[in-house]
């Protein structure tokens, strides 16, 4: 893929976090995602790409635009993508941090078809890339981490998704002696994190979506980390789901090449909430400040785009209400 292209896919995680900031607050969660999935769907038909939608808003019934195994682009590479407008609705809506609008983009065939459910999830940065295993003791992990980053595990800090089914590993981490960083919601975010030195961030554990997995995966995978998933069926529904996507083997544990295989990614991230890495979308008089984030694999570049949209030179869709 061009290089140039990097940039024009932060112009759609842009359109999105910039159309769904408007909603940060005011409790309306849906309102919130479908200003960001208009704006995105309407953004990437200006970029140079045959793209299809592997992960997306759901299932051609399911969502009216970005569903799964629609064609998207102006014409150009055939590329798969993997969306999120809005990852961390409830956080846009309750005015918490860490809501991103973000997307992958590989060569076709490069990104897992990951079913809508569960994931359980271990993912490091780069220094501790083939030092952990997802079915190894947590205590295990968090000291090969710590031996990897020349510190004590009472140095490092854990991100988990707060939820019940999370108890025992927070309980782990805790008897290890780490420090643990509860979130509510969206674990895209936290493994950029993981990723980057500085942040603070140095292990993500626990279950959450296999789309956002994928997401996470395409991240850790520019930035040189590591990441590990097995999916987690809570019924035989799920089951018959990953099946039909194409995944025969439910028990598999998939490595972050099985997750992200091409090896011309491009990942993409525009801050809505304030994050650890990036800032916040910010309005002003004249327009609105946008922070975001872009890599690609090929070339190990990651980007850090500090952008000015003023209202009378941009799209409609991102003017004021």
């Amino acid at each position: 893929m061009d290089r140039e292209l990097a940039m024009e896919f932060v112009r759609v995680t842009e359109a999105a976090a910039i159309a769904c900031g408007r909603w940060m607050g005011k409790g309306d969660k849906i309102a919130a995602d479908q200003a960001a999935v208009d704006a995105m769907r309407t953004m990437f038909d200006s970029v140079n790409i045959s793209g299809t939608v592997v992960i997306g808003e759901g299932e051609m019934d399911e969502a009216p635009m970005l569903y799964i195994g629609e064609q998207v682009g102006a014409g150009g590479f055939e590329v798969d993508i993997a969306v999120d407008p809005l990852e961390g609705t409830n956080l846009v809506a309750k005015g918490l941090p860490g809501a991103i609008a973000v997307l992958a983009i590989a060569p076709k065939g490069g990104l897992l078809h990951a079913p809508d459910m569960y994931m359980d999830k271990i993912a490091v940065g780069p220094k501790a890339a083939g030092k952990v295993h997802i079915d190894a003791p947590v205590k295990e992990n968090l000291k090969a981490v710590a031996s990897a980053l020349e510190r004590r595990v009472e140095d490092l800090t854990v991100v988990i998704l707060d939820r019940p089914r999370h108890a025992s590993i927070i309980q782990e981490v805790r008897d290890a002696g780490a420090r643990i960083k509860l979130i509510t919601d969206g674990d895209v975010s936290p493994a950029i994190n993981v990723g980057i030195e500085g942040t603070g961030v140095h292990m993500m554990l626990g279950i959450g979506g296999a789309p956002e997995g994928v997401l996470a995966a395409a991240a850790l995978k520019c930035l040189g980390g590591d990441m590990q998933g097995k999916l987690w069926p809570e019924n035989d529904a799920d089951t018959t789901r990953a099946q039909k996507m194409g995944i025969t083997d439910i028990n598999k544990i998939l490595t972050i090449n099985d997750l992200v295989s091409g090896k011309d990614v491009i990942f993409a991230a525009t801050a809505i909430t304030q994050g650890d890495l990036l800032n916040p979308i910010r309005y002003f008089g004249g327009g609105v400040r946008s922070h975001s984030i872009v890599m690609r694999h090929s070339s190990g570049t990651v980007r850090f785009i500090d952008a000015i949209h003023t209202y009378d030179r941009t799209p409609l869709f991102i003017k004021r209400a």
